[in-house]
């Protein structure tokens, strides 16, 4: 890794570009593609409870115009399904977007948009966990004393909030459309956390990371909320763990011109090494870095996706 930094973003682009093949076919070669571009517009999740998320996206801005040259627009979304039609209809030309974000965009428009970065730790883990979490107080200890409760899901097109847990249940025996007495949307993993703390249901599903089920983990909605003093950890309880889920990706639109693709590709691959305190400052562990992925590195949530959409329209009167 010492070495890694003296490459600079030029030297890891031909690294990761020759790791990450598969994404040329479409876009645009040769010519003068800063002219063409005029700007670089990156779509991203807003997030109004964590201040570092914010400083994140404002480091990836900066970071991609000094690579490109060129002026980055931040489109900040509300909602999951912000960030998926405006990659899908191309009012964008990358995001960061989560795993199942990226199946949706890949059902609507197929290789028109591919993945080509994702965060991995230094032990070479690349993925987070699903948890159910309910509050402490609670008499709730397993996913069984769930049965005719209250659920929260965070949002239809969430991975870790909806769409993966959803599966694992099904592999346990457990219909999540009929075992549970009635399950909602609190429209992303904040508010679920909130919905709980207040009473609205029984138990909700989140992300949780920086850790595993066997010796706990340090990062999730409500360690942030807890860090921010907005709740405290001890009125919560996880009861139930799934994962690893694929970490969100970086993507771009195909149809772009092929040097700007290599150029985001290997400036985002070299800034961990270029500025090492800037990335953990904004909440990447020690030792994690981006590397190379591309659209089967998430099969998997696709096939989920597909599957979890035929499950619910096959009960559809």
């Amino acid at each position: 890794m010492g070495a890694g930094k003296s490459l600079g973003w030029a030297g890891l682009a031909l690294l990761v570009t020759a790791c990450g093949g598969g994404e040329r076919e479409g876009a645009t070669a040769g010519g003068d593609w800063r002219a063409q571009m005029g700007q670089v517009r990156m779509a991203v999740r807003g997030s109004e409870d964590d201040p570092q998320m914010a400083r994140r996206w404002d480091v990836y801005k900066r970071h991609l115009e000094a690579a490109t040259g060129l002026p980055v627009k931040l489109y900040e979304s509300s909602d999951y399904n912000g960030t998926i039609q405006a990659l899908s209809t191309g009012q964008v030309d990358m995001a960061n977007i989560a795993g199942g974000g990226y199946a949706n965009v890949d059902a609507q428009v197929g290789d028109k948009v591919a993945p080509i970065l994702t965060v991995r730790d230094a032990e070479g883990a690349m993925g987070y966990y699903s948890a159910i979490l309910v509050k402490a107080e609670s008499p709730y200890r397993t996913v069984q004393d769930l049965k005719g409760k209250s659920l929260g899901y965070v949002d239809f097109n969430s991975t870790s909030g909806y769409l993966y847990p959803r599966s694992q249940l099904r592999e346990q025996g457990i219909d999540p459309d009929t075992f549970f007495g009635k399950s909602t949307f609190a429209g992303g993993h904040t508010q679920a956390v909130m919905a709980l703390e207040n009473g609205q249901f029984d138990a909700t599903i989140i992300n949780v990371g920086g850790g595993t089920p066997e010796h706990g983990f340090t990062t999730g909605a409500h360690y942030t909320m807890a860090r921010r003093g907005v709740v405290d950890l001890k009125d919560f309880r996880i009861i139930w763990t799934v994962g690893p889920i694929p970490n969100s990706a970086i993507v771009t639109r195909t149809d772009r011109p092929q040097a700007f693709i290599d150029t985001v590709r290997g400036a985002m691959a070299a800034l961990p090494y270029d500025d090492p305190e800037m990335w953990s400052q904004i909440g990447q562990a020690d030792g994690s870095a981006f590397t190379a992925v591309n659209r089967s590195h998430y099969a998997q949530i696709i096939k989920l996706r597909d599957q979890d959409l035929s499950q619910r329209r096959g009960r559809r009167p």
